[in-house]
């Protein structure tokens, strides 16, 4: 499996709930089953049954942590070399052309990737699309919904 490019605070927030997982919910759902089991015939012990389920997919979250920051590449943008150019970890403002409505966008990894707190994908068209610009270019960049020209207004390393 190949190296999978994350922000130290990507790889931080995942650290962040590894540790809630493995050291307060796992201990609470080892509490439930026990408590289940005490009810009598498993069989038909809902609770049982439901703390078990929740026990799998506690579990499952925990290996899929533990995996992502096993192959992650944490790059830490405050220690690149950019030429002040917008690089993966860069907070970039930018201004449609057409309309004139302005953004600010973190390019972070795939697993990071949240629009409602402005984090896009190193792999998403605007993020490739900004890669290797610099304050002040203009780029054209091919969205689903065609060509947009996009104004690269600030560029910032936090």
């Amino acid at each position: 499996m190949q190296y999978i490019p994350m922000t130290l605070r990507g790889a931080e927030k995942l650290k962040e709930e590894l540790d809630y997982l493995k050291n307060i919910r796992r201990p609470e759902i080892i509490k439930n089953i026990s408590e289940a089991r005490g009810h009598g015939d498993l069989k038909e012990n809902a609770e049982y049954h439901a703390a078990r389920e929740q026990q799998g997919f506690c579990e499952g979250r925990i290996q899929e942590i533990e995996s992502k920051l096993f192959h992650a590449y944490i790059i830490d943008v405050t220690k690149l070399i950019t030429d002040d150019r917008v690089v993966f970890g860069a907070t970039v403002g930018i201004e449609n052309l057409d309309t004139a409505y302005r953004h600010t966008y973190s390019i972070v990894g795939d697993d990071e990737a949240n629009l409602k707190e402005h984090m896009i994908s190193i792999h998403s068209p605007i993020a490739r699309g900004l890669i290797g610009h610099k304050e002040g270019d203009i780029v054209h960049i091919n969205t689903p919904k065609g060509e947009i020209r996009y104004k690269i207004i600030q560029v910032k390393y936090c």
